[in-house]
């Protein structure tokens, strides 16, 4: 290989701060947002907003959930939380629960805290709570915990191949 330098927009290119398989994922989509790397960690739907400067809400957690022993992926504004009873209602499974730490970075291939809505190294079923909806723009995360992206929620969701579904905790 040449160590002489090249014109091509490929290597002279500044590299994502997204993890690499989110970054290939973004570009095997055709898509253009720009992600942001923080000096200090983002895991926490609170961490990113106060990052971003932005609503709680308008962070989305991409959470793991098994459904009959099969991950599934919800994704969640960052203000709620996901009523399990309405997800297993919606799954039509029996039992539902929080996957672990080796069960999320299995299915999608990224730590806990920086789970993307797509990019996954397999394939699952993808929900996506309403609330989303209700904002502009929503942010997540890029496939590390110091990185995120923003997005319409529309786009965000129909790339994560998601259905629309209601299954926060409602309060009282």
């Amino acid at each position: 290989m040449s160590d002489s330098t090249s014109d091509t927009p490929r290597e002279t290119a500044t590299p994502s701060p997204a993890h690499p398989r989110f970054a290939e994922a973004l570009a095997e989509l055709g898509l253009t947002v720009e992600v942001r790397r923080f000096p200090e960690a983002t895991r926490t739907a609170a961490e990113a907003a106060a990052a971003v400067g932005c609503d709680l809400a308008q962070i989305v957690k991409s959470l793991i959930f098994t459904a009959d022993s099969e991950p599934v992926l919800v994704l969640m504004d960052g203000s709620a939380r996901v009523d399990v009873e309405r997800l297993r209602a919606e799954l039509g499974a029996g039992t539902v629960g929080r996957a672990d730490a080796d069960l999320v970075r299995a299915a999608t291939g990224y730590a806990i805290g920086g789970v993307p809505p797509f990019g996954h190294l397999t394939r699952t079923r993808v929900l996506a709570d309403r609330g989303l909806l209700a904002h502009d723009t929503v942010w997540a995360a890029a496939g590390t915990p110091y990185t995120v992206f923003p997005l319409d929620p529309a786009s965000l969701i129909e790339y994560a191949q998601g259905r629309v579904v209601d299954v926060r905790e409602r309060t009282s």
